[in-house]
């Protein structure tokens, strides 16, 4: 691998924080140091574990660098890229021409950089003109995306910068590690509690962030939506709504306020198993200061009912007018790297570039005209992700795959590699061998993050630059190259260009008037500005482009009339609650040193150091009922299959819980368990809550 001679200033591979770093090459060029880079706002040269230790999956050591090919004997061998790229145009067309051209299958990533999804998305439209693409970034924050759209009529993860959460008087915080999910933000917790501001954490766990925490409510799984509709029904009876907000700006109040008042504070307490007196106490810190905050990750949101209960959270935020105002609001916390820019620009099943929706006839015609095609043309909406991985092998025959391991990330994952390994053909594009790369009938060896430029929107909506650093390695292509080759062995000769800069001019233009309109956003802009906040349109021809919009609602929110609107939601159980033969409820989550499936983190000797396996966090008093000793191995069995892994005991869970992070392949895969139970509206699985039995193996 060579390097430029001076470094070069980009952004980590890994979470939705997308923390600034400078890469510097090391004596004899053959690897880059990783140095802090003070200057970007969002981690001001904080760097977690894994940010540090990028570089070594760059190593041709544990990385791909050719591309394989399955032969009549079963076995993946080297190919050429010529002999690569047929097979996977034969592969694909040759479905299409046989079984229709939904039967063929297109399924992303929340890590492809804005280009590279965008160019994914057209090229399922466009060169293969299915239907059936999404992503698993689905799997991510679709129920507050779609929360977000219903209360406020725009999904930006966070509708401020992060830099405002210090400044507001108090954050509640449900379902997030950020100690161990994105520690360089932790700061802005600590900072905030530093300022005088109060800190709730709700988690079923009393994890490194709950313990920085005011007040740490533990809920039972599941009881997320019951806990906001508790609260909000004590602020009404305690006399604690800003009327003036709600008459002002928003609308449906009386109804959500009657749904509220069925959840009085002593069934929540038997629902969610927090004592009354701790419900008053949440509702008095965070009504007490002028400005307050609600921040929700998956806990909430990875549940199937989690757009409701997102939408309780928010129904809190406009009833005591803690939105649409400085300092004040409801966001959520991005997981995966570019979860955000992923889904505004074409990999989900819905969507068109520009947070446009595939149904509505004016984005069809709009998009269908900057990419030079009929609008009756593009397909309609597809499947989401979980449904188009249950439909591999029957309606849906051959699969491309990019930047994904649904083999482990998947719910249910047992049976969704059943369902891969019963597709007729399936291409891989990744930058390691992974375990679904491994089941793959072609795989092609991709760049990584240090060795391509290209866009990724963080969790704050800000659009930031990665830079090349490196030059990859003989027999590596980007995932540009990829679909460009592939699109022409299909027929589409253009279109589909190799370089980020120039795809990035397209999206701008394909996003110009949407709903995530990158128009006016340019490289140079996002360099000189340390990224550029969107909506950001542009000027007028001839003017200056306007400034990105840092901070939304503050005049008004993003529906017809300008009012947020109030939905009226009620609690309702888990799709599994427990039972004589499954007497306990799972969860799971992730670890400070992996990220994801692990596909990448498990090849770093540090990382691996830190944390090198499965585990089974049950509570004492459950482990001397069972018979469990520290370390010795837990089966964990649910309706769907049965995992094994070592015993943590700890008295930081509920005594009703147990919790398997979700990084590893193998008898301790935890998503061997977890239910593909959907949210009717994001279509959410349930990862968060289903029913288990634990006993020593």
């Amino acid at each position: 691998m060579r390097t430029s001679d001076s470094a070069i200033d980009t952004h980590c591979p890994y979470c939705a924080l997308q923390c600034g770093m400078r890469l510097r090459p090391e004596p004899g060029g053959a690897t880059v140091a990783v140095e802090e880079r003070a200057d970007f706002p969002v981690n001001r040269g904080a760097l977690c574990g894994k940010g540090r230790t990028a570089p070594a999956v760059l190593s041709s050591r544990v990385r791909l660098t050719q591309p394989l090919v399955r032969t009549h004997a079963g076995q993946l061998e080297p190919a050429t890229w010529e002999e690569a790229l047929d097979a996977v145009a034969e592969g694909l067309s040759r479905t299409g021409r046989t079984h229709g051209p939904d039967a063929v299958g297109v399924f992303g990533g929340g890590g492809l950089t804005n280009e590279k999804a965008y160019a994914l998305g057209k090229f399922a439209r466009v060169a293969l003109r299915t239907s059936q693409i999404d992503y698993n970034g689905r799997f991510c924050m679709s129920s507050a995306a779609a929360a977000h759209q219903r209360a406020f009529g725009l999904d930006r993860g966070l509708p401020f910068p992060l830099a405002d959460i210090p400044r507001t008087g108090c954050v509640i915080l449900v379902g997030s590690n950020l100690a161990e999910t994105m520690p360089p933000a932790l700061r802005y917790l600590t900072e905030l509690k530093a300022g005088g501001g109060t800190l709730i954490v709700i988690d079923p766990r009393r994890t490194r962030t709950a313990e920085q925490a005011d007040l740490h409510l533990a809920p039972r799984p599941g009881t997320d939506l019951a806990l906001a509709l508790g609260l909000l029904h004590l602020i009404v009876a305690e006399g604690r709504t800003d009327e003036e907000f709600i008459a002002a700006r928003t609308t449906g109040w009386e109804e959500a306020r009657a749904a509220a008042m069925a959840h009085w504070p002593e069934l929540v307490e038997r629902i969610t198993g927090i004592p009354v007196p701790r419900l008053r106490e949440a509702v008095a810190l965070f009504c007490a200061p002028e400005s307050a905050m609600v921040l929700t990750a998956r806990g909430p949101e990875q549940q199937s009912k989690g757009t409701d209960t997102v939408g309780a959270w928010i129904n809190l935020c406009l009833a005591t007018g803690r939105a649409g105002r400085p300092l004040s609001g409801y966001g959520c916390l991005t997981g995966q790297g570019n979860g955000q820019g992923g889904r505004e620009h074409g990999q989900k099943a819905d969507q068109l570039p520009g947070y446009r929706k595939l149904t509505d006839p004016a984005a069809r015609a709009h998009v269908a005209e900057v990419w030079g095609v009929d609008p009756d043309s593009l397909p309609g909406p597809g499947r989401s992700a979980y449904e188009l991985l249950d439909a591999l092998g029957t309606d849906v025959k051959a699969l491309l795959l990019m930047g994904s391991n649904p083999v482990v990330s998947a719910p249910r994952a047992g049976h969704i590699e059943d369902r891969i390994r019963s597709l007729d053909f399936l291409a891989v594009a990744d930058v390691v061998l992974s375990e679904t790369a491994a089941l793959a009938d072609v795989v092609l060896p991709v760049t990584q993050w240090a060795e391509e430029t290209g866009t990724t929107t963080n969790l704050e909506g800000r659009v930031l630059l990665r830079r090349r650093a490196l030059t990859p390695p003989p027999g590596v292509r980007s995932d540009l190259d990829v679909l460009h080759g592939l699109a022409a062995r299909l027929g589409v000769e253009k279109g589909f260009p190799t370089e980020p800069e120039e795809v990035f001019e397209e999206l701008r233009r394909a996003s110009a008037g949407g709903p995530a309109d990158y128009s006016g956003i340019t490289y140079a802009r996002i360099e000189a500005e340390q990224g550029v906040f969107w909506p950001c349109p542009a000027g007028p021809e001839g003017t200056e482009d306007p400034p990105g919009t840092e901070r939304l609602f503050l005049d008004r929110f993003a529906t017809d009339d300008g009012r947020a609107r109030f939905v009226p939601v009620s609690h309702r159980d888990a799709a599994e609650v427990p039972d004589a033969d499954y007497p306990l409820l799972l969860t799971t989550g992730r670890v400070v040193a992996q990220y994801q499936s692990g596909a990448q983190t498990r090849r770093v000797d540090e990382l691996n150091a830190a944390a090198p396996g499965p585990f089974v966090e049950l509570h004492p008093r459950l482990a001397a009922r069972i018979g469990a000793v520290e370390g010795s191995p837990l089966a964990v069995t649910s309706r769907r299959g049965r995992a094994v892994a070592p015993a943590r005991i700890t008295d930081t869970i509920r005594a009703d819980t147990v919790f398997m992070p979700f990084h590893w392949p193998g008898e301790g895969r935890a998503n061997t368990l977890t239910n593909p139970a959907l949210d009717p509206t994001s279509r959410m699985p349930e990862f968060k809550v289903c029913a288990v039995r634990v006993e020593p193996a």
